[in-house]
């Protein structure tokens, strides 16, 4: 029973592609007068998800920029298409993502605005792009596009050409853009970004970002990117030219179809008596389908097979998925009300009746797009971080809490979070020739969230010690570090530039208690300066105050003869032994460094496009996990206390600690972290003054 039932859901889903397919070709044959293939209809229909309205728009805006962009009967052996290809600045990579999606690469720095039109330029993209797309699965997977402007330069770029693509890939060509990735962005390349930014429809918007290098990997997996973009595969370029000279581009299916291929006709279920209908070789129908199609009301109803396709047809949306594929590692079931099927990935109930059931969860979540991540340098503007996970408490909670608990209490829920093994893998850090990049031998470096560092001639590795850790409603918002090494600190500035950072935050003292804690990668004096590799580093001015030094320095590219800003704040009160006697100067500190970085963005102008946050900010000690993760513990639960009127300190711990292993070192460091909300919200008026009695602090050893 239950056999014929999804034999009979399989040739319902069939013949509504077919009906589908069919009324594409009936309304494009009305609207511009020429014949189309099958192969074309199912490809515009994907992109639109099977919604024949949107794909016959889509298709008139398709030809109406192919005519004005002069992208008809291209031919890759003719000049200047021909040395347009062999540049290789644009290609499609041979891996895809792990959703299916094919993966395009536009390299900026191999592009030259004066000596290549624009239309030979569009011709060499979609010349490509037509050949990727003859392939179903990046039909039904989409396309990832790579604008990778490491290395260019401000003559490399071309405004108006940049436009047309957008224009283009945003809503005139027949891929479902996933995600369009820029990497490297310089500072000039903000403004622009922002004006480009309008073109693109809101939904499109939300899937574009600048991310660096050692973020890419969070978006695509490594494994799906070439070498030098942080990934394992070799561009082959010449061959991927060759591939598509042998398949079918520029547009063959139209041109056998105006030769007079028939089309399908299914004006009723007898016209496939029988026959096999085979769509874009993978939509079959090999079985007479007796019997009317549809439901009382005369709209199909549809069940899938491989396809999780959500089908209007006659202006009504159908869901569509089936019964038997897993999602999300689970079996989903479906349910008809009305004339919409739904289902649920979530659980799954037996069929009933020989009708298909189950929750009543739409099934839109299919054809969606991946979800926006944040995982750029700090320019996406997704705040996916909601901060409200975990078991959050209000001041008054906590302060009962560690009345409650006191300290032995306290020191025994910190031995409960330190007792649990590192979530995550260490294989680079311990990698023989990044052995001596890692200051301590037991402090290593999570590869999950790792800073990667782009690689450069000579270059034998892109490991540096640090980790991005997440903020309070925003990804990345420190980079936790350690102090750097003397034959560290030309990657440690390398770090700062590639990931815009604008403030540096040192916890530590160069020495401590006779012993070398941190290299002294800046001149402590002014008009002095230091050079690191291809970095030169200037101090301008010092400030010098009894909790803390300022210094303002001048970074300065020596490849590229950029200049920035970078505000150095080094905390000098923490003692030698244990935490601060009081909170009030680490707050005082944190809340100056906070007010340094958001004047610092604004100054930025329009050239900044990212997170209102800005980029990350360096906080490290000596090994980057004590005084460092106390140092953004107490910032991410300050800033939640001051948004929401509640604190996760446990879970603010737990967080950090999965992304930079050890992070809050010694017991103490965790007390602190509770004392000083409290005192912080004390002097805001958010308390009045408390009793804490019992908790001075004990004089332990801590980073």
């Amino acid at each position: 029973m239950i056999e014929d039932t999804k034999d009979n859901c399989h040739r319902k889903v069939f013949f509504c592609i077919v009906k589908a397919v069919k009324q594409f070709i009936d309304l494009c044959n009305n609207t511009v007068r020429r014949n189309i293939s099958h192969t074309t209809a199912v490809k515009f229909l994907h992109a639109r998800k099977f919604d024949v309205p949107r794909a016959v728009s889509l298709y008139e805006q398709h030809e109406q920029i192919r005519l004005k962009e002069c992208l008809y009967n291209i031919d890759p052996d003719v000049e200047p298409l021909r040395s347009e290809l062999q540049t290789g600045k644009f290609t499609i990579l041979s891996a895809r993502d792990s959703s299916g999606a094919a993966i395009a690469l536009f390299t900026a720095n191999k592009h030259s605005p004066l000596s290549v039109t624009h239309t030979t330029t569009l011709q060499g993209i979609v010349y490509q792009l037509d050949c990727a797309l003859q392939d179903t699965e990046t039909q039904k997977s989409g396309l990832i596009f790579i604008y990778d402007m490491s290395g260019s330069k401000y003559s490399n770029f071309d405004y108006d050409l940049s436009q047309k693509i957008l224009t283009l890939l945003k809503g005139g060509y027949p891929a479902r853009l996933k995600k369009v990735l820029i990497v490297t962005a310089p500072l000039w390349f903000k403004a622009p970004f922002k004006i480009l930014r309008l073109f693109v429809r809101e939904k499109l918007r939300e899937r574009v970002f600048t991310v660096s290098v050692p973020t890419l990997s969070l978006h695509i997996p490594r494994k799906a990117l070439p070498i030098h973009l942080g990934g394992t595969q070799d561009i082959d370029h010449a061959t991927w030219l060759l591939y598509c000279r042998k398949s079918m581009t520029n547009r063959e299916d139209e041109l056998l179809a105006n030769i007079g291929q028939p089309a399908i006709n299914c004006n009723s279920v007898s016209d496939f008596s029988g026959d096999i209908i085979t769509i874009n070789n993978h939509i079959t129908i090999g079985t007479p389908i007796v019997g009317t199609e549809q439901t009382t009301n005369g709209d199909c109803i549809h069940l899938g097979t491989e396809l999780n396709e959500n089908i209007t047809v006659n202006g009504v949306s159908n869901s569509v998925t089936s019964p038997t594929s897993p999602i999300n590692n689970k079996s989903s079931s479906t349910i008809a009300t009305g004339t919409t099927l739904v289902a649920s990935s979530a659980q799954s109930t037996p069929l009933t009746n020989g009708v298909c059931r189950g929750s009543s969860t739409g099934l839109t979540e299919f054809w969606s797009e991946n979800p926006p991540s944040s995982a750029s340098s700090g320019f996406s503007d997704d705040d996916s971080l909601a901060g409200q996970e975990g078991d959050p408490k209000t001041i008054e909670q906590i302060v009962h809490l560690v009345k409650e608990r006191g300290r032995d209490g306290l020191f025994r829920e910190y031995v409960e979070i330190k007792s649990r093994a590192p979530e995550g893998t260490f294989v680079h850090a311990r990698m023989r020739n990044n052995l001596a990049k890692n200051r301590y031998t037991d402090v290593l470096c999570y590869d999950h969230s790792r800073v990667v560092l782009s690689r450069e001639d000579g270059d034998d590795s892109d490991y540096i010690n640090a980790n991005f850790v997440d903020g309070y409603k925003q990804k990345n918002a420190y980079i936790s570090t350690q102090g750097p090494l003397p034959k560290t600190s030309q990657d440690f500035w390398r770090m700062v530039w590639e990931q815009h950072c604008l403030v540096i935050v040192m916890t530590t003292r160069v020495m401590e208690r006779g012993r070398v804690k941190c290299g002294q990668y800046w001149e402590p004096t002014e008009n002095s300066s230091l050079e690191f590799g291809n970095f030169h580093v200037r101090t301008i001015s010092i400030e010098s105050n009894e909790e803390y030094t300022l210094s303002s320095l001048e970074l300065k590219n020596i490849k590229t003869e950029e200049v920035r800003n970078i505000s150095h704040w080094q905390f000098t009160s923490w003692p030698d032994y244990g935490v601060p006697s009081s909170a009030m100067a680490m707050l005082n500190f944190l809340q100056k460094v906070r007010d340094k970085q958001a004047q610092m963005v604004k100054a930025l102008g329009d050239t900044w496009a990212g997170h209102t946050r800005g980029p990350p900010i360096v906080v490290h000690c000596s090994a980057g996990i004590g005084r460092t993760g106390t140092f953004i513990t107490l910032d991410i639960c300050i800033s939640r206390l001051e948004d929401v009127g509640t604190a996760d300190i446990r879970g603010t711990v737990e967080k950090i600690r999965s992304q930079r292993a050890f992070s809050i070192q010694m017991p103490d460091q965790y007390v602190f972290c509770h004392l000083a909300l409290i005192e912080y919200a004390v002097s805001r008026g958010m308390l009045k003054s408390v009793d804490l009695e019992g908790f001075e602090e004990r004089e332990d050893d801590s980073d």
